[in-house]
């Protein structure tokens, strides 16, 4: 069904009164980002797939579209979204994930959500249709504005359509297990993917590492014998698990960070907490670490700030903790004066979810 023009007439009546307005799809991921103000603009109605072509690649979707649909008819033709975005819920759109920009186990292989994106129509803060990109890859002569979308949390604009490039599955996966410590780990993960190996995705947690091989069954058997390691039973059910936050690590109500920071960057050194007060878990050949920190280790967000920082990365609270100050690593002078103006450019008025970045906008 196509709102679009629902959708646009509620915006500019919005911005014509000053109201706010809180883009809200499936509610999956309304844990994720500053709190969420304003009245609620329900997208779910706004939903279909507009164009699937399996032999060139492509597909367009309506932002309302459960994600899981959009999985279900790509795996009918033996393809993927390759950046194997987590959906948080059953009731996860496609909207929702542009809008949070997040990418799963498999994004270190194949690249992030926002590599993925050919072009988006979405109603900027006046209420006005806008269309970028478009269905081929090399489309974009000047600003990408399509995937500037990716991550901005709807503050730029409420998403219409999205195209995406699609990709075959792999033939065949194995996931490897492997025993060791966090600093080795941290250097294997990295030597091996410098080397010509079929890796798509890797994870260390509590003295294991695991790295999943994707390909033909021949590459598969030969980076087996060159690797080793023991063949990691139910591996499909612990990537997924590993998507949706769904293994024990992720559980529990202690504030989630996620530091992204340069693959090979050694442990982080986060102060003197006790034994069981933090946990770690690495991803992405160690480019996102995941923390989960008690109150009583002492550690605050400034400490994990530093950190990331100082490694050449940046730190997120992920879930839980205080949702009301700085979710969001601080942005420099001269960065957070670039998002004013796009904010300015693309919503004058600041009535699409705003401050759900930053206090600013």
């Amino acid at each position: 069904m196509d709102r679009s023009q629902a959708l646009a007439e509620h915006i500019r009546a919005a911005a014509g009164k000053g109201k706010p307005l809180c883009i809200r799809g499936g509610g999956s991921k309304s844990f994720y980002g500053r709190e969420p103000a304003g009245e609620p603009l329900d997208v779910c109605g706004h939903r279909g797939i507009v164009n699937y072509q399996p032999e060139e690649l492509i597909l367009t979707v309506r932002c309302g579209t459960p994600l899981h649909e959009v999985e279900t008819t790509l795996a009918a033709q033996n393809q993927m979204l390759p950046f194997e975005p987590p959906h948080f819920g059953p009731q996860a759109t496609v909207g929702g994930a542009v809008a949070c920009g997040l990418s799963g186990p498999r994004r270190a292989g194949a690249g992030a959500l926002r590599d993925y994106i050919l072009g988006v129509r979405c109603i900027n803060g006046r209420g006005e249709i806008l269309r970028f990109g478009g269905e081929v890859v090399k489309n974009v002569a000047g600003f990408d504005a399509a995937r500037l979308m990716a991550g901005a949390l709807g503050t730029l604009g409420v998403l219409l359509d999205v195209t995406f490039k699609v990709l075959p599955r792999p033939a065949a996966e194995l996931t490897l297990a492997f025993e060791m410590d966090e600093a080795r780990a941290i250097e294997t993960m990295n030597r091996w993917a410098a080397q010509p190996l079929p890796l798509s995705a890797s994870s260390f947690h509590a003295g294991r590492l695991c790295v999943r091989l994707s390909g033909s069954e021949a590459s598969l058997e030969a980076a087996h014998r060159a690797l080793g390691g023991e063949t990691l039973a139910g591996a499909d059910d612990y990537w997924q698990a590993l998507r949706e936050h769904r293994l024990a690590f992720f559980a529990g109500t202690h504030p989630l960070w996620r530091l992204s920071v340069p693959p090979a960057t050694p442990p982080l050194k986060l102060g003197e907490e006790t034994a069981g007060d933090t946990e770690w878990f690495l991803e992405w050949h160690g480019a996102q670490r995941w923390f989960r920190i008690a109150p009583e280790a002492g550690i605050d967000a400034g400490t994990l700030r530093r950190a990331a920082a100082a490694a050449g990365g940046h730190a997120t609270l992920f879930r839980h903790g205080d949702r009301t100050g700085e979710v969001f690593h601080p942005l420099p002078p001269a960065l957070l004066a670039l998002h004013k103006r796009l904010k300015a450019a693309f919503d004058p008025d600041g009535v699409l979810n705003p401050g759900r970045l930053y206090p600013a906008f």
